[in-house]
């Protein structure tokens, strides 16, 4: 794997870990998810 391959991986995988840190910053998406995963049940 490229230098170049590398870089855009840890690039894309800070992105979707960024993204995924700001969605627990809102609670009303956190218990709906909650929500729609407990009527999977």
């Amino acid at each position: 794997m490229s230098k170049k391959n590398k870089l855009l991986l840890f690039a894309l995988a800070t992105v979707v870990l960024a993204g995924v840190f700001l969605l627990y910053l809102q609670p009303d998406f956190m218990v709906q998810m909650a929500n729609q995963v407990w009527a999977c049940f």
